[in-house]
């Protein structure tokens, strides 16, 4: 018996494939990674931002309404009202920035697990919401510290900026305004700068345990050469998701105006019309907060595709991860993380790969082929050829009737009929 190798399947495809991206693919597959999976991504992001939605409302408006109900109990105008007032307000603010830090650190979570996630299912690997917790865990601190690093950064030099304008204003005002107005306008451009250099920061701390430096360098290093691409990559989703909020939103508060007016024409609605326009509110709360959830999905996803497409263009990624892919499916076991291996390497420059293009050489017309000529199928044999019969003697061709006359006479000269008749007459 002849003995055969055993079958094997081919590997699972994951949400992109192994070798440079185009633009479109990476902005096509930000999007489709939300099928993936959902309860992970999307589940977990709406949750997450649902809960630190609810319980910002609440302390806040809690927080609130303690420290202003003091003012019932003293006189308007009078110098503890005052006092009350500005430690009211004193409170409220700095509850709402400690509270509001704390959904920032969530949503930094958020956007960790997501980027955790998408690097196992580019080799189509799909684990539960504990065990990428489990990952990201020794990383989570260092993330919070870098956002925390970048906040107290951008507040020193608003402080700055604004202290120097201010310090402008008192000498001369037209000055002062003029240095505010440029300042406010370089401000943009100078954060999409930094925003960009600076966005695979998370990416290598969560994907490469790197320290905060080493990550700054790292994302310094990739972005280098692709700057425009991914700025345009970030507008596009930027825009989408705008544009879709614009396009829920303004129907919404349309119909909110529109029923406020209807129910209550006077303006004083009843107990029914603020029910109505509580729910309402509430609708249109619960679709913002599902679009900021699938946003933050998104652009997290983008981000975690951006850091390995410039890894495979500039560390040659792709072949770590096809070469973790076979072993692992070959059943190897204990294989270290494809991530972590030749951080830094040098390849030859890499281009995405498009199956589609033509040829650089080809132009229409000019009788060249879009496609290499492959070469021609083989012609089918031969079949021999059966032998003919024998032919049969062929019979004598019948001859024209011949007008014989009798001996001794001779036809009329004028008579044709007499003689003989040829074949091509």
């Amino acid at each position: 018996m002849t003995a055969y190798p055993a079958w094997t399947p081919a590997s699972r495809p994951g949400i992109i494939p192994l070798h440079p991206l185009t633009f479109g693919t990476i902005l096509g597959r930000s999007f489709a990674a939300l099928r993936q999976n959902p309860r992970v991504l999307l589940g977990f992001a709406l949750v997450a931002q649902a809960v630190a939605y609810i319980v910002l409302t609440v302390a806040v408006g809690g927080v609130a309404w303690l420290t202003f109900s003091r003012l019932d109990t003293v006189t308007p105008g009078s110098d503890d009202f005052n006092a009350i007032l500005a430690g009211s307000i004193t409170i409220t603010a700095i509850a709402g920035l400690l509270l509001g830090l704390a959904v920032g650190a969530l949503t930094i979570v958020v956007q960790a697990v997501v980027i955790a996630e998408v690097a196992h299912a580019a080799v189509a690997e799909k684990l539960t919401l504990g065990a990428l917790w489990r990952q990201i865990k020794p990383v989570v601190g260092r993330l919070i510290a870098y956002t925390a690093l970048m906040v107290v950064a951008v507040l020193v030099l608003l402080a700055v900026l604004g202290g120097a304008i201010f310090a402008l204003g008192l000498v001369a005002v037209p000055l002062a305004v003029v240095l505010g107005i440029f300042v406010a306008l370089a401000t943009i451009p100078l954060a999409w700068w930094l925003g960009i250099k600076l966005l695979l920061v998370p990416a290598a701390i969560i994907i490469e345990h790197q320290s905060i430096g080493k990550a700054l360098s790292r994302s310094w290093l990739l972005i280098r050469g692709r700057f425009w691409r991914t700025l345009g990559l970030l507008l596009v989703v930027s825009l989408i998701f705008g544009t879709v909020s614009q396009v829920i939103s303004f129907p919404l508060g349309l119909l909110s105006s529109a029923f406020t007016s209807i129910i209550a024409p006077t303006g004083d609605p009843d107990a029914s019309a603020i029910i109505a326009i509580v729910v309402i509110t509430l609708f249109a709360q619960i679709l913002t907060l599902l679009i900021q959830s699938v946003a933050l999905v998104v652009q997290s996803t983008a981000t975690a595709i951006i850091y390995i497409d410039a890894r495979m263009r500039r560390e040659g990624l792709d072949l770590d991860l096809l070469a973790y892919i076979e072993h692992r499916d070959a059943g190897a076991t204990g294989l270290t993380d494809p991530y972590r291996q030749h951080i830094g390497r040098e390849v030859e420059p890499r281009v995405a790969v498009n199956p589609y293009a033509l040829p650089a050489d080809y132009a229409p017309g000019d009788g060249a082929q879009p496609y290499p000529p492959q070469p021609p199928y083989p012609a089918p044999p031969q079949q021999p050829q059966p032998a003919a019969p024998p032919a049969t003697p062929a019979s004598p061709a019948p001859t024209s009737p011949t007008t014989w006359a009798a001996p001794g006479a001779s036809a009329p000269s004028g008579d044709k009929s007499a003689e003989p008749k040829s074949s091509w007459s």
